[in-house]
């Protein structure tokens, strides 16, 4: 009576190269759990103070104003949320913040793309000395402008309202978002729009079912950063709005004051935004978006 053997899958290893010895796997799965504990690490580097502040939001004045504060949540309570949802306190900052947030993403976009788009056909000697002038708008420290423009918006009637500081998140937003649609415009090939022309569209036409379309990933993103920007401003806030506050005025007001749990509180709902903004940004940084779009 003869045994049998089950035959045993080889490993097929292309020609020309060698099957990986015991060292060079050991070495990449060090390597690959070296990576991770230093993503870990930033992760917490940067969540860390974030929740902190949630930690305090949440927790009772014994678990914060003493000499060693626990690093868990103690006593959990919703005391200074409630708090902070006094309409009279929170509703006029967050509808300040929020129209001037959007407002400033909608004007930004709708200067810069078009102007973008011109700058991204010209020949590249013109193209790079026009966004770097741009950038190079961006290196002279706000404070030095603040203080003259702010006095010209008070003269025009432009403090305590939202186009004032619309307008005033514009003078910083507009480069940035033109040099980045201007990235986003010369990817396109001209040849998309030389084909919708061949089919009897016109340049209105084109650009707005050919060239846009494509470029929606970019113009998204765009206007997530001027949005984003314009969110977090306190400079301007300060300058141009004497009585009225956003919602990063009113958090220093408070921590003028010394108030922990309302910093604490509105840095939280500071932050929310912020993270599912980003979130959904995620979905349009795409690297490869234009592939396929002309053959041959």
């Amino acid at each position: 009576m003869t045994a049998t053997t089950e035959a045993r899958p080889q490993l097929i290893v292309p020609e020309g190269e060698h099957e990986p010895s015991l060292f060079e796997r050991l070495r990449d799965s060090v390597f690959n759990v070296g990576f991770i504990l230093i993503g870990l690490f930033f992760i917490a580097w940067f969540v860390f103070p974030l929740y902190i502040l949630f930690k305090v939001s949440v927790s009772e004045p014994q678990d914060v104003l003493t000499r060693n504060p626990p690093l868990l949540i103690e006593n959990f309570t919703w005391d200074h949320w409630r708090d902070m949802f006094d309409l009279d306190r929170i509703l006029p900052p967050l509808q300040m913040s929020l129209t001037v947030a959007t407002g400033t993403a909608i004007m930004c976009i709708l200067i810069a793309a078009p102007a973008a788009y011109a700058i991204s056909r010209l020949p590249r000697k013109w193209r790079y000395t026009i966004v770097l002038a741009l950038l190079f708008t961006r290196m002279f420290p706000e404070v030095t402008i603040a203080t003259p423009i702010a006095s010209r918006f008070y003269a025009w009637g432009l403090s305590d309202s939202e186009i004032g500081l619309i307008l005033a998140h514009m003078i910083r937003n507009l480069p940035f978002v033109a040099w980045i649609l201007v990235g986003t415009f010369e990817v396109i090939p001209v040849d998309l729009e030389e084909a919708s022309q061949v089919d009897g569209a016109g340049r209105l036409s084109t650009l707005f079912r050919i060239v846009f379309p494509i470029a929606l990933p970019g113009i998204v993103v765009a206007a997530i950063f001027a949005w984003l920007d314009s969110w977090n401003d306190l400079l301007w806030a300060i300058y141009l709005l004497p009585t009225d506050f956003t919602l990063p005025r009113l958090t220093y007001y408070y921590s003028a004051r010394g108030g922990f749990f309302d910093v604490a509180t509105f840095s939280v709902l500071l932050t929310i935004p912020v993270f599912i903004i980003t979130l959904f940004m995620q979905r349009y940084i795409r690297t490869g978006y234009l592939s396929g779009a002309v053959k041959g």
